[in-house]
């Protein structure tokens, strides 16, 4: 089932979502499950797993000369949202991502969902990778979120890179987009960033999901910029529970959001990580109660590979 139709309906409940990362290459996907099970009793419709793009690592060959590798840490997207829906029988929403791929390469994959039975997708322009300064697309592939979601809303009429299909050959994937509270860290101002996702939004995607925030002021002036721009579509917040004294740090400098006063400083006077993660919890339980009060249709949480924290924050909740 569609993301969209999960929202419909809910008749105006909050649903609740999260989202895993796949197994490191070599590690057991029980590992995986063993994190996705203590959340199940809260009944996820759907569970969103990342993609993670190629790195570069460099190898000795004989003769001391270093040869330039490509290396997936985190493959197997597609297997794992289809042993997650086998596993739990819960939709999953896979990361679709720019970086990395080719057009061809993006349409095979999108082939491979729909023949699993796959209703979603996440549209992404995905990050850098470490050796580089900036994004740099693939030569073939797309450089920018909406026109990936313009592939995808393309393949969702039938037409295909080299033919165009019977209707009955069409895809019929629910598209996903990021939005962002605090602005896009590389758009110049926030109109910009706003006519952005209006843009991606007018290409096709059907839903948005945002980055991570503490604030929720941030999120109603998002919202409220959101509708003045015609953007109508259902936008549900992203939210992580802090966990560390270091995420103080960390995350300001990974996603480029800010951390409130009141937060940091809580956290940074916490005596261990046991009682910064107990702070992180209950501000989190707290964002979570405001913003269900405010009508949001969805509470998605990026649990970054642990489970406990966030059933904690369902558990005063669902």
């Amino acid at each position: 089932m569609k993301v969209t139709e999960h929202l419909e309906r809910a008749n105006g409940k909050t649903l609740f979502s999260f989202e895993v990362l796949p197994p490191r290459k070599g590690e057991n996907i029980k590992n995986l499950f063993s994190n996705i099970e203590p959340l199940m009793e809260f009944k996820p419709p759907f569970i969103d797993v990342t993609y993670h793009r190629e790195e570069y690592a460099y190898r000795k060959r004989p003769g001391g000369l270093l040869e330039k590798v490509t290396v997936r840490k985190r493959p197997g997207t597609v297997g794992i949202c289809a042993a997650i829906k086998n596993r739990f029988d819960v939709d999953t929403v896979p990361h679709l991502i720019c970086g990395g791929f080719s057009k061809e390469e993006t349409e095979n994959a999108l082939i491979d969902l729909h023949f699993l039975g796959i209703d979603n997708v996440l549209a992404l322009r995905g990050d850098p990778i470490k050796t580089e300064s900036h994004f740099v697309p693939d030569p073939n592939g797309h450089a920018y979120a909406s026109d990936l979601i313009a592939q995808v809303a393309c393949m969702n009429k039938g037409h295909y890179l080299d033919e165009e299909q019977e209707d009955s050959f069409a895809t019929d994937f629910c598209i996903g987009t990021a939005g962002y509270p605090e602005k896009h860290f590389e758009a110049p101002n926030y109109g910009a960033d706003m006519r952005y996702l209006k843009q991606k939004v007018e290409r096709g995607a059907n839903y948005i999901v945002t980055q991570m925030f503490f604030d929720n002021e941030q999120f109603f002036a998002f919202e409220k910029k959101c509708r003045a721009a015609g953007i109508n579509v259902p936008i549900i917040p992203g939210l992580k529970p802090m966990t560390t004294k270091s995420q103080l740090t960390m995350l300001p400098r990974t996603f480029y959001l800010n951390i409130p006063e009141a937060l940091a400083e809580a956290v940074h006077d916490a005596p261990d990580n046991a009682a910064a993660r107990d702070i992180g919890i209950e501000w989190c339980i707290n964002q979570s109660k405001e913003l269900m009060a405010h009508g949001v249709p969805c509470l998605h949480y990026y649990s970054m590979g642990k489970a406990e924290s966030i059933r904690r924050v369902a558990a005063a909740l669902f």
